[in-house]
């Protein structure tokens, strides 16, 4: 975790203007950036083999070999740590990510945090270098833009394909002792890669806000100390109702992630959040409408989506949730209706 001699190469390259990057002991030549958010840098990256080595290096480490890129390209995030808080949240972010194992959880490859000295211009003192692989036809939400401009919409079957993926590694997380929830399931924290003749495979990413998805609240102060942490942590518009408005008395658990997948699926139909109508209202309030479940339905594809699908969704989005479905239940009715609908 600590400072280490190839974390400071990777600091000096880029000082330097240079366009390599070291994670502990293997070297990563930056092709070019594929983003950015707050105080991380997503750059892609190909890694660079040694003279004495025709293999990967990476082989060595990665216990999955089906995790290794074919032609040696991978994704870095880079994040600033400015304090310990944040560098406490990126550790955390690295210790859950190694408790998964899912083809369609975005698997952690390795990682280097090294201690950098503040200068004028930055006050950060640590950076972090986390390794995925790569993903270039970006997330659902980069899929969804693109589609909205042309006034394209995914095939029945291909939602429930791309949906039925993402509940495969949700099951993942809530079926760990203790269940986990991932908090900011939404579709710009959804990978898609298309595949000819098949449906696009979709891959959860961004474990930053998963936790250990039960909690008891007992008291104000508690129900309150979530809400702030839900408020930067959960994205609001997919955001559950407990999150926005947790009772005194409550016990939470990874239901939570159920709404957000509900949100989810009525995303991949109209590329938005059910809820997101009410930013553009005068007067309108996103919580309001989150916490009386007021769901709105678009205009959509011709023929339109089948009843079934606005069912469903409505079935995940409900405000109270004790009685909203746990993911088995998502699961043998999404395997239903993919059978039903499908060709």
């Amino acid at each position: 975790m600590g400072c280490t001699f190839s974390g400071l190469n990777a600091l000096y390259d880029a000082v330097n203007g240079g366009g390599d990057v070291w994670i502990n002991d293997n070297r990563f030549r930056i092709v070019r950036q594929l983003g950015e958010g707050g105080f991380a840098y997503v750059y892609l990256v190909k890694e660079v083999m040694s003279d004495s080595s025709a293999s990967s290096g990476l082989a060595k480490k990665v216990k999955d070999p089906s995790h290794l890129s074919d032609d040696g390209t991978y994704a870095v995030k880079k994040v600033l740590i400015q304090n310990n808080e944040q560098l406490e949240l990126v550790r955390e972010e690295i210790r859950v990510s190694s408790l998964f194992n899912h083809r369609n959880l975005l698997p952690l490859l390795d990682h280097a945090i090294i201690a950098v000295k503040p200068t004028q211009e930055g006050s950060w003192n640590h950076e972090a270098y986390l390794l995925f692989p790569v993903h270039l036809d970006g997330t659902l939400l980069d899929n969804s833009t693109a589609m909205k401009v042309k006034k394209e919409f995914f095939s029945t079957t291909d939602v429930l394909q791309i949906f039925r993926q993402l509940c495969a590694g949700l099951k993942h997380m809530h079926s760990l002792d203790p269940p986990y929830a991932h908090n900011d399931v939404k579709p710009g924290n959804v990978l898609l890669t298309h595949r000819k003749g098949q449906p696009p495979l979709a891959i959860l990413m961004d474990f930053g806000s998963a936790r250990p998805a039960r909690k008891q609240i007992r008291s104000r102060s508690e129900a309150l100390q979530l809400q702030e942490w839900a408020s930067e942590h959960c994205s609001a518009p997919f955001r559950a109702p407990e999150l926005w408005d947790c009772p005194s008395h409550a016990d939470i658990d990874e239901r939570t992630d159920i709404w957000s997948l509900g949100c989810t699926l009525y995303a991949i139909m109209y590329g938005v959040s059910p809820f997101e109508y009410a930013l553009g209202e005068s007067g309108g309030s996103l919580q309001l409408a989150i916490v009386n479940a007021q769901i709105k339905w678009p205009a959509g594809p011709k023929p339109p989506y089948p009843d079934a699908l606005h069912q469903f969704v409505t079935w995940m989005l409900q405000p109270q949730a004790a009685v909203r479905p746990c993911i088995d239940d998502i699961i043998i009715h999404v395997d239903k209706l993919i059978s039903k609908f499908s060709k």
